[in-house]
């Protein structure tokens, strides 16, 4: 067959034409699949006395206390994260590089302004101070913006578990549609945890334990929360667990009846860790507690002694400060 250079122009010329129109082609189903999301089967959330149904899973979302962040941050969450806040300490190392990802809204709650500048769709709350008008706003005007929210149950409620935890960790799993890491970390987790239990001694007798926030009239101490649950996870007892609150103001007389053997120190806020010993130590009545006499002291970091994916160094941490000779 003869190729004249008329036939050969024309060939190039629907060749060429062939290519334009697969490659407009192409571009017009990218563009239709980002302009219509995946669908997503909905789930449904029952948080705190609020149901919610989550047809997709939230793209723009604010975490508001360093717990849930980095619960979030855990998750391999921080493209779908707007916005964080309110850090009690440093954040955990492991999630550093993640975190500078996300942008900080405030050192404290941001402004409800703030939340809507955002464009948020979703807030994770890990107090109950969070949702009301005073801080951002309450969850029911939240419904009303729009914006869907979650508060962290096990932060909440009263005596609550390792169990309790893990399943505020497997619904965030579940609302971002990312239920495998959410299990595999809830794995990791307790693999941690049952390798330090190991190394707790037996003894006759638990350790009495004083878990000190704060107060120096008084004492600001940790009743029935999670720090109680550490506490026993750990081998000991929280001198201040019978009482049924998560926190509890007590006086020095009740604690010095009681006699800690040890003393956990919060660590958090503008009053340092050494400003509390301090404290205990020059204090009358306090100073007097086998605790103090005998400088047993473990110092435990909010962040990592609250209800989220830092339960197993928190257990390390009181381990080695209440059996040094187990290490």
């Amino acid at each position: 067959m003869k190729f004249t250079k008329k036939r050969i122009v024309a060939t190039i010329a629907l060749l060429a034409l062939m290519v334009l129109t697969a490659c407009n082609n192409e571009k017009e189903i990218k563009e239709s699949s980002a302009e219509e999301p995946v669908q997503q089967e909905a789930v449904t959330i029952e948080n705190e006395g609020v149901t919610t149904v989550y047809e997709q899973a939230p793209t723009k979302a604010i975490s508001l206390n360093q717990h849930v962040t980095e619960i979030m941050l855990a998750l391999g969450l921080e493209d779908s994260m707007v916005g964080t806040a309110f850090l009690d300490n440093e954040i955990y190392a492991p999630l550093q590089e993640a975190y500078e990802q996300v942008p900080v809204l405030a050192e404290g709650y941001p402004s409800k302004e703030q939340v809507i500048s955002a464009e948020a769709d979703f807030l994770y709350g890990g107090w109950a101070s969070a949702f009301n008008e005073k801080n951002i706003a309450t969850r029911d005007e939240l419904e009303t913006l729009g914006i869907n929210s979650y508060l962290q149950s096990s932060s909440v409620k009263v005596a609550p578990t390792l169990e309790d935890v893990q399943q505020d960790i497997t619904n965030i799993a579940k609302i971002f549609r990312v239920e495998e890491r959410g299990q595999q970390l809830i794995n990791e987790m307790n693999q941690e945890i049952e390798a330090i239990q190991v190394k707790i001694p037996e003894a006759e007798k638990p350790l009495e334990v004083l878990v000190f926030d704060s107060g120096e009239t008084d004492i600001f101490t940790a009743t029935q929360n999670f720090m109680n649950t550490l506490v026993t996870m750990a081998g000991a007892h929280n001198i201040f667990g019978d009482i049924e609150d998560n926190w509890a103001t007590v006086s020095k007389e009740d604690t010095v009846d009681r006699a800690p053997d040890a003393i956990v120190i919060i660590d958090y806020g503008s009053t340092t860790a050494e400003e509390k010993i301090a404290f205990l130590k020059d204090d009358p009545a306090l100073s007097q507690l086998p605790a103090v006499k005998n400088e047993h002291f473990v110092i435990l970091p909010l962040s990592a002694a609250s209800e989220g994916v830092r339960v197993a160094e928190a257990l390390e941490i009181l381990v080695k400060g209440l059996y040094p000779e187990a290490y």
